[in-house]
């Protein structure tokens, strides 16, 4: 009805602009009114038209319109010549239909507006006021998203690009990137988004630093990777994940380690439900092994791996067979079934206890899971002919201060005396510090904290820790332990420590809060320090002793760390088996103290 009333319009219009008299139509001239509509709507019923929804049109619904009255002015300029009417001039069908296009397009504008929510001309409510930093694709299809969501009011666009500044996209200016701290405040800037999904971690990290000091919600658009719908819709947009701080430029791998006793093998990882042992399954899928085992205690996660692992052979178009195996590393019975059964090649042993404080209240278990669990995986192993064994390992076993942190050393140790008397298996241990994101990662806390309002609790404000992110972490703990010749202990260049204060602080800043504190006292949340928890240290470290030897890749070194020959560290273990079992953490503690090196007891 509109588009007909729209036709009449075009047609009084047309008329009046060609005769110059703006009249009633007479004679003649009432064909062509009849004959407009008669014309045009079966031409926009065949160029569907009417099926499109307003709200989401675009450049391809105006291509169709343009298409259609295209059609119809040919059809009616044909019909002009054909019947020369009186009083009818023969340009009305050029005219007619460039008015009808104009008004047919401003209709559907309008309709998409009004249909979408959108502000017209400038009214309406936003919850914030919006700059995108990064004029490229992702930027423009970033705007176009907001314009249909009208969740934010877009100020403009900031971009590194000279050639791009000073000039606009739909109406909305570009700035220099260099001018971002004296834009916030003249436009009242409350939110940032990154749309520089291909940028390089390295400049997403000084561009994120560089927004630090102001008063806004800075998030980012997934990967480009992530990227495969085309067009970006809000609910796409993340919270700035930490490691784009933290985290650094990756080493591309070397794909001859990668690949080296993974590709055609079984492949079986311990622990393959949690934090580093699913990241590990991720990526010995890759490599295309015949055959991965999944071995893990906790159902819940040993499942979801599962399925996550099944979805993504099928999008890599991979036969890799999976096999989820339900089992824990305290049962020697279950795991000697499981390696005779399967005969796996290479073996990745993640599965442990991590949680310091846990453990610290539980040490029979924590000592019964970590060194026996690992013990009964090395026998297991070596039963079965395992080629390469591979123990995953922590920073917290350097001179510990709690019973986690001994536990690993104590793995650490068996597998070395193992690699002595039993050289037909490779054992390698891999050691290396926190990894973002982790189960036991204090990111998610501060989430959660910021959430619920704070406070953000720290343990003492020098605190620090080695970070990592997992998909790092796990690559380097592949190529690692393709390197290993039998008892070594490899070392992951964690890059620089950082104080957990400082990471508080700059995911409050990221988060476009402030801090309360004595200085600020209507900031928004604030940082409590609670004090060191039991067996916790102020630092970590990755070596025992000195002089670390480098390796063939630049973030692995190998350690040069003491050990007990199998036949004095066996007697060591019953008598620490003994005190596991009675829960005995003065005797755990005793064992610990002769043979952890620098061990003390909290």
């Amino acid at each position: 009805m509109v588009d007909i009333c729209l036709a009449f319009l075009a047609t009084w219009l047309a008329f009046g602009l060609r005769l110059d008299v703006w009249a009633w139509p007479v004679d003649a001239q009432w064909y062509v009114y009849l004959l407009t509509p008669a014309l045009a709507i079966p031409i926009f019923v065949r160029f569907g038209l009417y099926r499109a929804i307003f709200r989401y049109t675009g450049q391809a619904a105006l291509n169709a319109t343009a298409k259609a009255v295209l059609l119809y002015s040919v059809l009616l300029t044909a019909v002009l010549l054909w019947k020369h009417w009186l009083g009818v001039p023969r340009t009305l069908g050029v005219i007619q239909p460039l008015i009808f296009l104009m008004l047919v397009g401003l209709s559907r504008a309008m309709a998409r507006f009004w249909l979408a929510g959108l502000p017209v001309l400038g009214s309406g409510h936003h919850d914030g006021r919006l700059l995108i930093y990064g004029a490229g694709t992702a930027g423009v299809q970033t705007a176009s998203a907001l314009q249909v969501s009208g969740q934010f009011k877009l100020v403009g666009f900031v971009d590194d690009d000279a050639a791009k500044v000073g000039r606009s996209i739909n109406g909305l200016p570009i700035f220099r990137s260099d001018d971002i701290l004296t834009l916030v405040p003249r436009h009242k800037i409350t939110d940032i988004l990154l749309a520089m999904p291909s940028a390089t971690r390295e400049r997403r990290n000084k561009i994120i630093q560089s927004l630090e000091g102001l008063p806004v919600h800075v998030r980012s658009l997934p990967s480009m990777a992530d990227l495969t719908s085309g067009r970006v819709t809000v609910q796409d947009f993340r919270e700035l994940d930490i490691e784009d701080l933290l985290g650094r430029e990756p080493v591309p791998p070397r794909t001859d380690l990668l690949a080296k006793d993974l590709a055609g093998q079984v492949v079986l990882v311990s622990g393959a439900g949690g934090s580093i042992g699913s990241e590990l399954t991720r990526q010995i899928v890759e490599q295309r092994p015949r055959q991965l085992l999944l071995l893990d205690h906790n159902e819940f996660g040993l499942y979801s791996i599962h399925q996550e692992l099944q979805a993504l052979c099928e999008s890599l178009g991979s036969t890799v067979e999976l096999v989820p195996l339900l089992a824990s590393v305290s049962n020697p019975e279950r795991l000697q079934f499981v390696f005779e059964n399967y005969r796996p090649a290479t073996v990745y042993h993640a599965a442990a206890y991590k949680h310091v404080p846990m453990v610290e209240d539980n040490p029979g278990e924590g000592v019964r899971n970590n060194v026996f669990g690992t013990l009964n995986m090395a026998q297991a192993a070596v039963a079965a002919g395992v080629h390469r064994f591979v123990l995953i390992s922590t920073d917290k076993a350097v001179r510990p201060t709690n019973v986690m942190g001994a536990t690993k050393r104590m793995a650490e140790l068996v597998l070395q005396a193992y690699a002595q008397s039993q050289p037909q298996t490779l054992f390698s241990m891999v050691r290396f510090g926190n990894v973002l994101g982790s189960s036991g990662s204090v990111v998610p806390l501060f989430r959660k904290q910021m959430a619920s309002g704070g406070p953000l609790t720290v343990t003492d404000y020098e605190v620090t820790r080695f970070f990592m992110t997992i998909p790092e972490a796990a690559q380097l703990v592949l190529q690692a332990g393709a390197m290993g010749q039998g008892g070594d202990v490899f070392v992951l260049d964690m890059g620089q420590p950082i104080k957990i204060i400082d990471l508080a602080r700059r995911m409050l800043h990221l988060s476009g809060l402030s801090e309360r504190n004595a200085t600020n006292p209507q900031g928004d949340i604030e940082i409590a320090v609670t004090g060191l928890r039991p067996g916790e240290k102020l630092y970590e470290e990755l070596l025992i002793g000195d002089n670390p030897e480098p390796t063939g890749h630049p973030r692995i070194m190998k350690a040069r760390e003491p050990f007990l020959p199998w036949a004095q560290l066996q007697p060591e273990l019953e008598v620490l088996l003994a005190a596991a079992r009675q829960n005995s953490a003065e005797g755990i503690k005793s064992v610990f103290l002769r043979h952890v090196q620098g061990y003390q007891s909290g």
